[in-house]
């Protein structure tokens, strides 16, 4: 019913950039904000940015702006652009519908394996 399978990801050097994917199957992507999130090794996941289905985003502070998230909605696809990437990045990294509760994402369906993106030289 409701699949979100990202892509993307690999090894990338220190201050590179990668794009990822988040394509969606069903007929919801257009009605329903997206957000996407990452988990590094030991930490807890944590939200990276998110894009309402009208086009507002919203980033984590600690990403300095470094991130872009985008949708095509003529796709059924979400994107983030990671650019001056640093090995802290290193992170599954993950897509999902989200409802705004009190300005606050909250993920709304099942984790999906997500895509690896390892920063290092």
């Amino acid at each position: 019913q409701v699949q979100l399978v990202e892509s993307g990801g690999g090894l990338v050097q220190p201050g590179g950039s990668l794009r990822l994917s988040c394509a969606a199957s069903g007929s919801i992507f257009s009605s329903r904000h997206m957000g996407w999130y990452r988990q590094a090794p030991g930490k807890e996941r944590e939200l990276v940015a998110t894009i309402t289905r009208a086009g507002t985003t919203n980033y984590a502070d600690s990403l300095k702006g470094r991130f872009t998230i985008s949708r095509d909605n003529a796709k059924n696809t979400a994107y983030l652009q990671m650019n001056s990437l640093k090995p802290e990045d290193t992170a599954v990294y993950y897509c999902n519908y989200v409802m705004m509760a009190r300005g606050t994402p909250v993920p709304l369906y099942a984790w999906g394996q997500g895509t690896l993106v390892t920063v290092s030289s």
